[in-house]
């Protein structure tokens, strides 16, 4: 069974990881606390930093192949460098504010540079990559992306059938038309397959995080709930749970002395102590099969029979209390007191259900538990106090010490035992 406390301190999952001064770049200006909001954001920093190395580059190339005569060009690709790094400081304005910003400074920039080198140095590729504008908008804004794809798209065609082939500028310039379609061919293939790997990356982040943070309520679930219960409130096909059950084998069990011995102690060292006991019981309910129902202070509370399976549950609580015994012995003491066990089981009917609502538990009430609560306060140290109606469901599996007849508070007389051992075949 996966435990919460293993859950709480796993390490959350990984994604793509962004150098700490790219990380810083991409997130300039995002001022908003909504974790979808920020992502769309730290998107378009994302597509703002690519354009802008993408201008840087072509700025490159360019000056090298004629530094005088396209110096347009130039001052172009550096103003849109800057300006797409700068654009994130819109953020502020709107969550789409920026997105927005670099869709018209794509569009309109890469039309001028189209008209200034021609159509056929294929700068229009750029154009084809305008579905990566959704994960800038979202689904939220379905209708901007659509209204800006819509504006790619017809640029696209403007840019096919109107745009001069060789531009401009420098209409001689054959060869630099064609180094820059191969640069541009280049350029947009790696833009696609980084935003794309971020995106994806991004996504399977969100999703290992969702199914962690669904294993974690559901350990949760199972770990206030049983197990059966639990899936009966998870699916939500019923309103209340409530049920009736015969023959309920209940246990309790309580430390003697332990609130005199944990008196002037330091908090630390009561509740280490208090969550070793816990801890190892719910251990022990696990291994025999048995659930447990609740922890109050030092008072642990167990049942048998939820499921249906009484008369083997009974016997399962049985050795869950002998196998208490034995644990409680083997605890260290508290401070300068070695507390010992006092246990009460009782079979019989009781009512089982959910109550509550911001802080919901599942418990149990009824005959079967007020009796095990009497017997487990009217006991002894270190016994396991039982009712003669848990002697005789599970008589040929123990051994039992009569102990006769006994003044139960609201009870009356009741005839008890203690439960001594297994019995041997």
């Amino acid at each position: 069974m996966t435990r919460l406390r293993d859950l709480i301190h796993a390490e959350r999952p990984g994604g793509f990881p962004l150098p700490d001064w790219l990380a810083r770049i991409v997130s300039a200006g995002i001022i908003s606390t909504d974790p979808k909001v920020v992502r769309r954001q730290r998107f378009t920093g994302i597509v703002a930093f690519a354009c802008a190395a993408n201008a840087a580059s072509h700025l490159v190339i360019n000056w090298l192949y004629e530094p005088a005569t396209l110096v347009p060009v130039h001052l172009y690709n550096a103003v849109f460098a800057v300006a797409a790094l700068l654009v994130t400081r819109l953020h502020r304005f709107g969550e789409t504010a920026a997105a927005s910003a670099l869709a018209m400074l794509i569009f309109i920039g890469t039309m001028f540079a189209i008209w200034m080198l021609g159509r056929d140095s294929q700068l229009q590729v750029y154009f084809t990559l305008a579905g990566v504008m959704l994960f800038m908008f979202g689904m939220e804004n379905l209708r901007q992306f659509l209204a800006w794809f819509a504006v790619a798209f017809i640029a696209l065609l403007v840019a096919l059938n109107v745009a001069p082939p060789d531009g401009l500028l420098l209409p001689e310039g054959s060869q630099l038309r064609e180094v820059l379609a191969s640069h541009a061919m280049v350029n947009a293939i790696i833009i696609n397959g980084l935003v794309i790997l971020y995106a994806l990356t991004t996504l399977h982040r969100t999703e290992a995080e969702l199914e962690r943070q669904y294993a974690r309520s559901s350990a949760l679930m199972q770990t206030i709930l049983p197990p059966r219960i639990a899936d009966r409130l998870i699916s939500g096909g019923e309103q209340k749970i409530a049920d009736r059950v015969d023959n309920l084998s209940v246990l309790f069990a309580d430390l003697v002395g332990f609130t005199r011995a944990a008196h002037d102690l330091p908090p630390e060292r009561v509740i280490d102590y208090l969550d070793d006991f816990v801890r190892s019981f719910d251990d022990l309910c696990a291994l025999h099969g048995v659930e447990k129902i609740k922890s109050v202070g030092d008072c642990y509370m167990a049942a048998g029979g939820l499921a249906g399976a009484q008369e083997a549950d009974a016997i399962s609580l049985g050795r869950l209390a002998l196998a208490m015994l034995e644990a409680q012995a083997n605890r260290p003491p508290l401070g300068d007191t070695r507390l010992k066990l006092r246990i009460g089981i009782h079979i019989g009917n009781a009512t089982a259900g959910i109550i509550g609502d911001v802080r919901f538990s599942y418990d149990v009430w009824g005959d079967a538990v007020n009796m095990a609560s009497r017997m487990e306060s009217y006991g002894a140290p270190d016994r396991i106090h039982v009712s003669e109606a848990y002697r005789l469901a599970t008589g040929a599996s123990f051994v039992f010490e009569e102990r006769g007849e006994t003044e139960i508070r609201g009870i009356g007389q009741a005839r008890t035992y203690f439960l001594v051992a297994p019995r041997r075949p």
